[in-house]
């Protein structure tokens, strides 16, 4: 291991790993920071530890298979749906009436569940990169990737805050999820003969669609449950109200 250590080589491949991994972290930490965001304040070092933790043991796992994964047929496209949905999920406003209902461990399960999925989902092209850097060393990937979890624990607890003080970000961090999947969808295999030769602008415009998507679904979804909530209500108490045999007039 000293000898390992002090090859420029080795270090030369942790910096390149460690660059990716920050990199990537961006997306990473916005994912985090979109699922923890409804979590009581007391448990989102909890969530985000665990989501991390999830998504790092699940990556690692992914670069034995990295190469395999991206020949496969089709398995953008699904992976880029799965994106658009939890973005769309993500934008959907919380419950006013599920604080006492719903029990705070199976909310920090919900949380960690979507942050481990979406970050196996966007982690398809980027174990790639990271398995490339390292040539084949997995000590040096999981040494690599070990030095960036702080790095994408901080920079998840930054963008909570900013989600807490400007909701604006929350709608920004679908878009993100949106932009990625538009991005990946166009780069499944089974598009490529059918892309040759297209305009380099192709990808962008899928990644904006994405985001366009998912903001423009999430949003009016996310309409429609607030302006049904009151109706729901009002029934409820008039349903209660006969209940007692009081009938409104």
């Amino acid at each position: 291991m000293h000898e390992m250590a002090m090859d420029s080589g080795f270090w030369m491949s942790v910096l390149q790993i460690i660059a990716i991994d920050i990199l990537l972290g961006g997306d990473n930490a916005v994912v985090i920071a979109l699922a923890c965001r409804r979590l009581p304040e007391d448990q989102r070092s909890r969530g985000i530890f665990w989501g991390v933790f999830g998504a790092i043991g699940l990556r690692v796992i992914l670069i034995f298979f990295a190469l395999q994964l991206l020949a496969m047929p089709f398995l953008k496209l699904v992976g880029a749906i799965l994106l658009l949905w939890i973005g769309i999920k993500l934008l959907q406003p919380e419950p006013e009436d599920t604080h006492g209902g719903v029990a705070a461990p199976q909310t920090l399960m919900g949380a960690i569940k979507t942050i481990v999925v979406a970050d196996a989902v966007m982690s398809l092209d980027n174990v790639v990169a990271v398995a490339g850097a390292a040539d084949g060393d997995l000590k040096l990937v999981i040494f690599g990737i070990a030095i960036s979890i702080p790095i994408i624990v901080w920079g998840s607890k930054i963008v909570l805050r900013l989600m807490d003080r400007f909701p604006m970000v929350i709608t920004l961090g679908a878009a993100l999820l949106g932009w990625i999947a538009g991005g990946m969808a166009v780069g499944d295999i089974m598009l490529q003969p059918y892309l040759e030769g297209a305009p380099g602008w192709l990808h962008y415009l899928a990644s904006a669609l994405g985001a366009i998507l998912v903001v423009v679904v999430g949003t009016s979804i996310a309409r429609r449950s607030q302006a049904a909530a009151p109706a729901a209500l009002e029934e409820v108490a008039a349903g209660r109200s006969d209940g007692d045999g009081n009938k409104p007039s």
